[in-house]
């Protein structure tokens, strides 16, 4: 792999078939909107529309992958996502979640609830 584009392609890759074995149904990826983009929209079991955000590090040495996701990042991924469910009316009525999942070589970390709405 030689740029970032493809290489968070492949760990978003790894990180969707992650969440489907979790029972996600996947919706969308990639989303990009005037607001900022979206890794991966699923759907749960118990149907919450999930807006998450993968981030990959090769290792710690750079600093882990989910502190990359700052309130600033919060921020983008929230406006994203009401933008998002503003022109997707068939999800208004589910509850929202945001996670994170973080990648540092083969170890996947997903954090649920990873944190609320940023306006």
């Amino acid at each position: 792999m030689t740029d970032n584009r493809e290489k968070g392609s492949f760990h978003e890759t790894i990180a969707i078939e992650y969440l489907k074995k979790k029972g996600h149904r996947i919706i969308a990826r990639n989303v990009l909107n005037k607001f900022g983009e979206i890794d991966i929209i699923s759907v749960t079991p118990d149907r919450k529309i999930v807006f998450t955000e993968v981030k990959f590090r090769k290792s710690a040495k750079s600093g882990y992958p989910l502190e990359a996701v700052n309130t600033a990042k919060q921020r983008k991924i929230s406006r994203a996502s009401a933008y998002y469910l503003n022109s997707h009316r068939e999800y208004m009525n589910h509850q929202v979640r945001y996670d994170c999942i973080g990648i540092i070589g083969d170890e996947i970390k997903h954090i649920e609830n990873a944190f609320d709405y940023v306006g």
